[in-house]
């Protein structure tokens, strides 16, 4: 099977799957209880996908100070906490990769 063939077929199964609880929850109320909980998937997912980046570049674990992209993350999570921007939490963890990558 070609694998541009297999990409449109799980493409297509993520959007239907995504799309049914939207066609699902679109015109309802959320019960009182699942409100809250959802103010918490897109920071996990977030963290979920930056994580292994930052804090395993290589596959392993590297909280070692050759890491610079740990210390970038530290910087990005104090300015996102400072800021509560996105734009500039991006701004200062790339600013900060790019600086420390330059200078390591």
């Amino acid at each position: 099977m070609s694998p541009w063939l297999i990409i449109v077929i799980i493409g297509a199964g993520t959007f239907l799957f995504r799309i049914s609880f939207i066609a699902l929850f679109a015109n309802r109320d959320l019960p009182p209880w699942l409100a809250p909980p959802l103010r918490y998937v897109a920071p996990a997912v977030m963290a979920a996908l930056v994580a292994p980046g930052v804090l395993a570049p290589e596959g392993i674990i590297d909280l070692s100070t050759g890491n610079p992209r740990f210390f970038a993350g530290l910087v990005a999570a104090i300015v996102a906490v400072v800021t509560r921007s996105v734009v500039w939490t991006v701004v200062a963890g790339l600013g900060s990769l790019w600086l420390l990558q330059a200078w390591w």
